[in-house]
């Protein structure tokens, strides 16, 4: 469980407060919006009306308490860049704070933010994978070059050993885990057999497993059109 004060209750913050509150976090939800606050304190332990652009009323939160502090502003990003410094000045241990644009995410992250989180950015781009690469679920970026791809693996696979495929060998991914519907099999053995609707959690170069689905999606186009019948 983790202690989490989320600054900001737009629509961005309260479906992350929401979600944190699911997974067991101890959320403080803190906006300037007395009638957002009121709201939505039933659903939570803390919830605070307060301006965060007030030095004195984030050190009476006691920052250096909460793993982790986010800054979910939407719609001043002046706010959004003070308020990150002095949550930084006050000891906090971690701050995420979201940006609308590639400059206001340089500037958070020169004014001490830890992680920039900027959400139209990776929504399109996560789109933008799945619209080019069949068979791809979902993936996390874990910086500029790795990423982990959830990946229906290829029908070629099906019946295949994971030896016999060898995806570190051939296109130098690791797979992670396997999925089988709501059931996992982490650290697959070699000679683990694939089926028809497996899925694949796979690591690597996010370079290699986009050039490997695309490849993927490719032979399976023109097995499509070869099976085509004549007019």
């Amino acid at each position: 469980m983790k202690s989490v004060l989320l600054i900001g209750m737009g629509r961005f913050g309260t479906i992350l407060g929401e979600r944190l509150m699911k997974m067991g976090d101890d959320v403080m939800i803190v906006d300037k919006d007395e009638d957002v606050i009121n709201a939505l304190a039933p659903k939570y332990t803390n919830a605070l009306i307060a301006n965060c652009m007030n030095e004195d009323n984030l050190k009476a939160m006691d920052i250096p308490s909460f793993d982790a502090c986010v800054v979910a502003i939407s719609d001043d990003f002046q706010s959004s860049l003070e308020i990150t410094s002095i949550l930084k000045d006050l000891g906090a241990k971690w701050v995420v704070s979201r940006a609308n644009t590639e400059i206001q995410r340089k500037f958070l992250l020169r004014v001490g933010a830890d992680e920039v989180i900027y959400p139209n950015h990776d929504i399109a781009e996560k789109l933008a994978v799945k619209l080019n690469s069949d068979g791809v679920y979902d993936y996390i970026e874990i910086d500029s070059e790795y990423s982990i791809f959830e990946i229906a693996i290829p029908e070629s696979w099906h019946g295949k050993t994971l030896v016999d495929e060898n995806p570190r060998g051939k296109f130098g991914i690791n797979i992670l885990l396997i999925k089988k519907g709501k059931n996992i099999v982490p650290s697959p053995n070699p000679n683990y057999v694939f089926e028809d609707g497996d899925h694949i959690l796979a690591f690597g170069s996010t370079e290699k497993i986009l050039a490997f689905t695309n490849k993927t999606s490719a032979k399976k186009l023109r097995t499509k059109k070869a099976k085509r019948p004549l007019n």
